[in-house]
């Protein structure tokens, strides 16, 4: 009986499945067409803008520099930092995700103007132009990516750029292009960001009254009211437009384009003075990761002063299970270098090599710059929700002590900034606190004006931005906690070079961490093979020792196009050296 059944059984599944041996069922995959009438679909096309944006999570790229090691022996920046790094091992690249972001927005702005997006025609209209919007800062934005990744000299001579897609590809497209040059890639961001800033205000506000240009008060504040909050804006836009133009005026860069110093002061100088000028910095802008109540009563959508764009907000522990010392419950993943502790000048705001700083090699971290021991843990400090004391020598009885287990710190140092340390990780009691990640920060753009209007008109030169290079470091430092009045800049005040060493370090500094020293080491082409070093504390004696050697050859200025891409694509030029 049971042998009949099985036979009748698998006669049925036979003849009802001829249908698909030879005519396929029709798969569960949406046609474009589909996103004509259901705005919600063709959303979430952009949305893929959104989702692939790589600065949504820390990278902590800063240990494969003089920034920073790790106890990790796994980490993908370690291993390029000690000679691994090659066209297939890339945890840099960016080819991939940005190009599949852009194969989206290409295919959002192509459809775009064939969806309804509302049901009455004018707001359908406000949403085409926003969403449109949107999608040319995303492109500029992943444009950017792609060149401070990709773009390289080849053996030619000349600085190319990526291939620049304005349209959808799709299986009868030629995949086989070459690469743009670098200048024709800046030009054509130059040009999305403009769009954008043509279909996007500055924020997403609700207006009091019609903004000029609209009709209608309501439909307005339906499509560009505060509920579109952390999307793309035209400031945003804007800041793209800075932050590529500081790469393209940077020396590594500069022969090949027509970008100049003077170009990205005015691009970051216009928008500071829309914050108001060297006034409008945070007063608490470099401890935004801490600033509790802050952060507690934020609205929906709400930035900080300090902050531009973010992430959302939301309540977790990784970072600090990561990064706290083993005996706070943490993996002390991210250790500090003595590179990075020496670069803190004294708080008199000389730097420690200079007699006049006062520094003392036997107690070297007293009468710093506040800042050193609010972003990195020293030896004998305290951290945590019960402010447990810290012990980092060479001789410690606690695995906190240099080398002590896998865990341990390797260069004496632990990280402490972007931490919360009222995070508790005691598995008896553990607690999560809220979190975010800063997209960009007015601090970096501060900055960059800084180094480009300094580069341009000199230190003190304002041209009609209204506030000089001088001014804005000024601001900084005294923020930070440097005693007034601040005579190691005064000293330096009437000499560009000098000013540059100072705005570099101020900007290693303020923006430790926070993923830039890779990239600024590369574009302004300096030693990329410092020593990372470390501390060595027995008996109450420091002793700086050599932890990790850095081994990048002279063409890692530039990255690599992945292997497979080269492999693929004959018209592709590798970068020279790769």
């Amino acid at each position: 009986m049971n042998k009949k059944l099985l036979i009748f059984l698998s006669a049925i599944i036979i003849f009802t499945s001829c249908d698909d041996l030879f005519e396929p069922a029709i798969e569960n995959n949406r046609g474009l067409e589909e996103m004509y009438e259901e705005a919600e679909f063709a959303q979430g096309i952009l949305l893929n803008g959104y989702t692939r944006l790589p600065n949504n999570g820390w990278s902590f790229n800063d240990v494969a520099t003089d920034d920073a090691v790790t106890n990790d022996d796994n980490n993908g920046y370690l291993k390029i930092a000690t000679g691994q790094w090659t066209s297939n091992l890339n945890p840099l690249d960016q080819w991939r995700n940005a190009k599949a972001a852009i194969q989206y927005l290409n295919i959002f702005l192509s459809e775009a103007d064939k969806v309804r997006w509302a049901k009455d025609e004018d707001v359908s209209e406000l949403f085409r132009q926003r969403l449109k919007g949107e999608a040319y800062g995303l492109r500029a934005l992943f444009t950017y990516y792609m060149l401070q990744a990709h773009s390289g000299v080849v053996d030619s001579g000349s600085l190319l750029g990526v291939p620049i897609l304005l349209e959808p590809e799709d299986a009868n497209s030629n995949f086989n292009i070459p690469r743009n040059t670098f200048e024709q890639c800046m030009q054509q961001l130059y040009s999305d960001v403009s769009m954008a800033e043509n279909l996007l205000p500055l924020d997403f506000e609700d207006a009091s009254s019609i903004p000029a240009g609209y009709d209608n008060l309501d439909d307005y504040n339906r499509v560009f009211g505060f509920y579109a909050r952390q999307r793309m804006t035209a400031r945003i836009a804007m800041v793209v437009r800075a932050q590529a133009a500081l790469l393209a005026a940077s020396p590594a860069y500069s022969n090949a384009n027509s970008t100049t110093w003077e170009d990205a002061a005015s691009y970051s100088g216009t928008l500071l003075n829309l914050n108001g000028g060297v006034t409008g910095l945070a007063n608490n802008g470099h401890t935004w990761y801490t600033n509790v109540d802050e952060m507690n009563n934020l609205g929906t959508g709400v930035n900080p002063a300090e902050i531009i764009w973010r992430t959302d907000i939301g309540d977790s522990n990784n970072l600090e299970a990561d990064n706290f010392p083993p005996t706070l419950y943490g993996r002390g993943r991210i250790n500090p270098t003595q590179n990075l502790v020496d670069a803190f000048p004294m708080a008199n705001g000389y730097p420690i090599s200079n007699p006049a700083s006062n520094y003392d090699s036997s107690n070297p971290y007293a009468n710093r710059d506040p800042r050193l021991k609010t972003y990195i843990l020293v030896n004998g400090d305290v951290a945590g929700v019960n402010s447990t004391v810290i012990n980092t020598n060479n001789d410690g009885t606690t695995n906190d002590a240099l080398n002590k287990v896998e865990t341990s710190t390797r260069t004496g140092y632990y990280l402490k900034k972007l931490l919360r340390q009222d995070v508790n990780l005691n598995p008896t009691s553990t607690t999560s606190q809220r979190h975010y990640k800063p997209r960009m920060r007015y601090t970096e753009l501060y900055l960059i004006y800084a180094e480009a209007a300094n580069e341009a008109w000199g230190p003190l030169g304002t041209a009609n931005i209204g506030f000089s290079s001088y001014d804005v470091v000024s601001v900084i430092r005294k923020r930070a906690g440097i005693a007034q009045p601040d005579m190691y800049l005064e000293s330096v005040k009437n000499d560009k070079a000098l000013m540059r060493e100072l705005i570099k370090n101020e900007r290693r500094l303020e923006l430790c961490f926070e993923g830039f020293r890779f990239w600024d080491l590369r574009r302004w082409k300096d030693d990329l093979n410092e020593t990372a070093k470390g501390v060595k504390i027995e008996e109450g004696n420091y002793n700086t020792i050599n932890v990790e050697s850095r081994l990048f050859d002279g063409y890692m200025n530039y990255g690599p196009i992945p292997y497979s891409e080269i492999l693929k694509f004959d018209a592709l030029e590798q970068n020279k050296g790769w």
